[in-house]
């Protein structure tokens, strides 16, 4: 029987969850604003919140990952892992704030339909995250990485359906560039939601 004398720091899970559920709290906070039409800058000031404390947990990561002798998945892994996850609510924040910064009319039901689409792959996320714990979990969190790639798919169609009935209907220039980027920014969010699978499904391809 092989005794480990150096047991690996498997806190890193720890942090990996509380990342996960602190970008699940901003995913919600996001799709309130927008359901609830409401800009104002206590919303804002909740959501950079919730960035900031995602912020703390991923820096948190990092040092534990540069004082730890064996880690539990490779070092690139967890930094690629963390920084994507973090990248998440960085992305819903830059949102908001515009929203707020822009002044911008009512929310289209699009912008709501990409959130909930985005709410959807962060719940994933979730999911796939705590269960890279054990490696049993290894055909639920494949299942789950394949689910995350449709979303972003099915975000891909409401970005494409957006810009082409922005173009076509928004008759102010300044509303359409508002916009524009809005949306561009939610469906970068849902992509790193893919980008977070991908990683997943890499760790479990390489220690399953």
């Amino acid at each position: 029987m092989t005794v480990r004398l150096i047991p690996k720091e498997e806190k890193f899970f720890d942090n990996f969850e509380e990342l996960a559920e602190k970008i699940e709290e901003g995913g919600k906070l996001f799709l309130d604003m927008l359901e609830s039409n409401d800009y104002s800058e206590q919303r804002i000031i909740r959501i950079k919140q919730v960035e900031h404390e995602a912020d703390m947990i991923t820096h948190r990561t990092y040092e534990k990952m540069h004082t730890t002798f064996l880690t539990p998945l490779d070092r690139e892994d967890i930094y690629d892992l963390v920084n994507k996850m973090d990248s998440i609510m960085d992305m819903m924040d830059a949102s908001a704030a515009r929203m707020h910064l822009y002044k911008v009319k009512s929310p289209s039901k699009t912008v709501i339909e990409q959130a909930k689409v985005l709410n959807a792959g962060i719940a994933k996320v979730k999911l796939i995250v705590h269960d890279l714990r054990n490696m049993k979990n290894a055909k639920q969190i494949l299942d789950a990485c394949v689910i995350i790639n449709t979303l972003e798919n099915e975000g891909d169609a409401i970005l494409r359906a957006a810009m082409a009935e922005l173009f076509e209907n928004e008759k102010d220039v300044f509303e359409l560039i508002k916009w524009k980027e809005i949306y561009e920014r939610i469906e970068e969010a849902i992509d790193v939601c893919e980008d977070v699978s991908n990683i997943v499904e890499g760790i479990v391809l390489k220690n399953g």
